[in-house]
């Protein structure tokens, strides 16, 4: 018995060691476990399930850093290549030709169109591959930009095709061949962002964030093209006024002399549709980092229905804004007009610079009144914040900070050239004017624009709101009238169980609840006012620089300044990006506008 005893008692001592070194070493991992599991069975689940799931979580995240880090990397290699042979092709001296960049963009184009096949007939046809979707990612209206930039680029392939195969002085396969692989490649991508941008995939996790980032990084590189050839075609169009802009530079991929009308309208159309393939491309590479960001992402269930919006235009506005900007609109393009028709003569140079200028500070000055009328707004605004993980947000507050930095440069450089120049006209002051106003608007603007993107839409809460009064009142309604003629039989107008506080306080807090309503209802409709207005003025602001108006070459008060390569390289780098601020200013006004 004493012998059994003492080997029952070692048993129970080896045993309770056991489980003590198991507890230390699940708890040295960060687990914890029951400490009422005492016998190995119930042990054995801790054992098999518990630590080696910590194990094998650990080395799948270091392994997804792995993978986003991998496709980074080729990412950047792929753009320093393009951006490489692009602008090595833009100048004379150095021994690249336009047909190298069509080479190398027409290869990675056909790459990239195989990877979307792949991914639309493989990838995401496999089971369990997209178990999430985005409800922040690609709405409908960027969707529907992209799709309308499509289409016109599709139009401007076919009018670049038709000047390159009949009436192109040098033709070469490859310049036929590109503009054909680009509208290939258009339609497809746009199906494939169209019908792909929700998706959060969980197969295939590193070809899909390779694939992504090649069709990120063609994006960007066809981007870069059709800027480097834009700005050398607005460099030639002005060679009778300004020769010094144009030297060194090679001849742009459509210039030559036409002797034909049909030959004059392929060689403009393509030209003047340019803006609209730019603004496609730049479109298409934020879709896809979004996508790229979502591969692999999990989503709780109580995050992803935020923005499910119904997207109804003009509702709960009073036509203010809309009308207000539209007259900005259709006064812009007008002003264009004129430009594009008197600056090139002498006689009227100096007044259509002026008319510009005006234009341009009147409009900048009340879209600045009205963003620091909205950012006021906002602080009465009772909304919550909306602090959930959203690339898509990410991603545009970033643009809008970044894109809006080409403009601030071009205008740091204006002032300190007006203000050191020792000529004082009325053209310097009002380019000086315009370029601190360019300073102070897109700040303003940037402000409200994050601040509405980071509000939470107000349809849950109206909704919490609206059932807390009805649960008040036990009724689905609320109506004094209603309330104070539905009478129970016990003779008072609220159940006899209803304290008297809450009698007393009844028509009080309807009264009160009512104005808070009245109060909120205006303010939606202020904000709603506001970024219409906004988004009809930002349009404007992108058509004028995006089809000609070059005020920076017109008024030579900067590039006597600064001369000739020097002028020419700030404006050619950062203008591009103050004309994508300006369109990517619309998208997300039209957003913060629909979560109004």
């Amino acid at each position: 018995m004493t012998d059994g005893s003492l080997w029952n008692d070692g048993e129970i001592i080896r045993r309770d060691s056991e489980i003590i070194h198991r507890e230390d070493s699940i708890m040295g991992s960060g687990h914890k476990d029951n400490k009422g599991s005492s016998g190995p069975d119930s042990l054995s689940p801790v054992g098999h399930h518990k630590f080696p799931l910590s194990l094998s979580h650990g080395p799948k995240e270091i392994w997804k850093k792995g993978g986003r880090v991998f496709s980074v990397l080729l990412a950047i290699n792929l753009v320093l290549l393009a951006c490489t042979l692009v602008s090595g092709g833009a100048f004379q001296e150095i021994n690249l030709h336009d047909y190298d960049v069509f080479f190398m963009l027409t290869i990675v184009m056909l790459i990239t169109i195989a990877w979307m096949l792949f991914y639309i007939f493989k990838t995401s046809r496999c089971q369990n591959a997209i178990p999430y979707k985005d409800s922040h990612a690609g709405p409908i209206w960027l969707r529907g930009g992209l799709v309308l930039f499509g289409v016109l680029t599709v139009v401007m392939d076919v009018f670049k095709t038709g000047y390159f195969s009949n009436f192109s002085p040098s033709p070469t396969p490859i310049k036929i061949i590109y503009p054909v692989v680009q509208a290939v490649f258009v339609v497809v991508q746009t199906y494939f962002l169209w019908v792909s941008a929700k998706d959060c995939v969980h197969v295939h996790l590193d070809l899909t964030r390779c694939g992504l980032m090649l069709t990120l990084t063609t994006n960007l590189a066809v981007w870069m093209a059709a800027v480097t050839d834009e700005s050398v075609h607005k460099a030639q169009s002005k060679l009778p006024n300004s020769t010094h802009r144009t030297h060194g530079m090679k001849a742009s991929s459509g210039s030559s002399h036409c002797s034909s009308e049909l030959c004059h309208i392929f060689q403009n159309g393509y030209f003047w549709l340019y803006p609209f393939n730019i603004e496609y491309s730049l479109f298409a590479s934020a879709m896809a980092y979004v996508m790229w960001k979502n591969v692999g992402r999990l989503i709780e269930e109580h995050t992803n229905h935020i923005h499910n919006l119904k997207f109804k235009f003009f509702r709960g506005t009073y036509f203010v804004g809309i009308i207000a900007g539209l007259l900005i609109l259709m006064t812009g393009v007008a002003v264009l007009i004129v430009y594009e028709i008197k600056i090139n003569k002498d006689a009227s140079k100096f007044e259509t610079l002026e008319m510009y200028y005006i234009f341009n500070i009147v409009c900048l000055s009340l879209m600045s009144l009205i963003t620091i009328g909205g950012s006021i707004v906002y602080r009465f605004d009772k909304r919550d914040m909306d602090h959930h993980k959203n690339p898509t947000r990410t991603l545009d507050v970033a643009l809008l900070m970044g894109a809006a930095l080409g403009q601030y440069a071009i205008s740091y450089y204006s002032i300190v050239a007006i203000v050191a120049s020792p000529r004082r006209d009325t053209i310097s002051a009002l380019n000086l004017s315009y370029s601190l106003l360019m300073i102070a608007q897109p700040t303003f603007q940037n402000i409200f624009i994050i601040e509405g993107l980071h509000r939470q839409p107000p349809e849950e809460k109206d909704k919490t709101d609206s059932q807390r009064k009805d649960s008040l009142y036990g009724l689905s309604y609320v109506n004094m009238n209603a309330v104070s003629f539905r009478v129970p039989e016990s003779g008072s107008a609220l159940p006899p169980t209803t304290p008297p506080s809450i009698a007393i306080q009844t028509s009080s807090e309807v009264g009160q609840s009512i104005k808070v309503s009245k109060k909120v209802h205006w303010r939606r409709k202020f904000l709603k006012e506001i970024s219409l207005f906004l988004l009809l003025c930002n349009a404007v602001l992108w058509i004028m620089p995006a089809f000609g108006a070059r005020p920076q070459f017109d008024n030579d008060r900067e590039l006597k300044f600064y001369g000739n390569p020097m002028w020419a390289a700030i404006v050619d780098i950062c203008l591009p990006f103050g004309i994508f601020y300006r369109m990517h200013a619309v998208a997300s006004l039209l957003e913060v506008y629909i979560m109004s």
